[in-house]
């Protein structure tokens, strides 16, 4: 399934969730100027958790695990993940800010991304794979989004073989659906070696980021339900 939209208005311009893919465009095509250098680019920037828990744990270890998953987050490891990461953010985030404002949407951006990527660090602690990507981050704005805005319509491409359909799918079904594939295929990768867990997924940081995602929503202010207001044609 493939969102394209949805029918919940925003009431203001969406200018930190325009800086975040902004940010991130000129980051990953940052990534495509390096070359045969960008291997070691990203491993020194990644978020890694084999590296934080070489010698256990500790508090040392907390600055560079920080510093490592605020970069990486910004990140993307080719078209298809920066694309698709886009294209969520888009839909989803506007929505999200109007509701916090534009420095609470900011902080709520990078908590749900730092909460991603230490669930990530929790369930897979000596896995040495570099793990990049805005994918945990927006797991936490598609988990505020479903708790702000359930009854909204998703206009969704689906594909039944060589077909495909437009449809509306509502909030509370489509964003649910996302979260049970992320969560079966996580509990499936546990137990799994590095190099065969999901083609490389980080299934636990959306897990981690859509959970977190109304818990900061509701730690910044911004649970108090309001009427939504949805457009009358596509």
């Amino acid at each position: 399934m493939i969102p394209l939209r949805d029918d919940t208005r925003r009431t203001g311009t969406p200018v930190v969730n325009v800086l975040l893919i902004a940010l991130s465009a000129v980051l990953f095509f940052y990534e495509l100027s390096l070359g045969p250098r960008l291997t070691a680019f990203v491993m020194s920037t990644a978020f890694v958790p084999a590296k934080l828990t070489a010698g256990g744990l500790g508090l040392h270890d907390l600055q560079p695990g920080v510093e490592t998953a605020l970069l990486s987050m910004f990140l993307h490891g080719g078209w298809a993940h920066f694309l698709g990461n886009m294209l969520f953010l888009w839909i989803f985030g506007d929505n999200v800010e109007d509701r916090l404002g534009h420095l609470r949407y900011l902080i709520f951006y990078l908590l749900a991304g730092f909460a991603a990527a230490f669930a990530h660090l929790w369930f897979n602690p000596q896995s040495a794979m570099p793990a990049i990507g805005a994918s945990g981050a927006i797991s936490g704005v598609l988990g505020a989004y479903l708790f702000l805005y359930p009854k909204a319509r998703i206009q969704t491409l689906i594909f039944f073989g060589f077909f495909a359909r437009f449809i509306l799918v509502p909030a509370w079904v489509f964003l649910p659906f996302w979260f049970l594939i992320q969560l079966i295929s996580g509990v499936a990768s546990l137990g799994v070696p590095n190099a065969q867990q999901g083609g490389g997924v980080a299934f636990f940081a959306h897990i981690g980021g859509f959970v977190a995602g109304p818990i900061l929503l509701f730690l910044l202010g911004g649970a108090a339900r309001r009427p939504q207001r949805r457009t009358e044609t596509w």
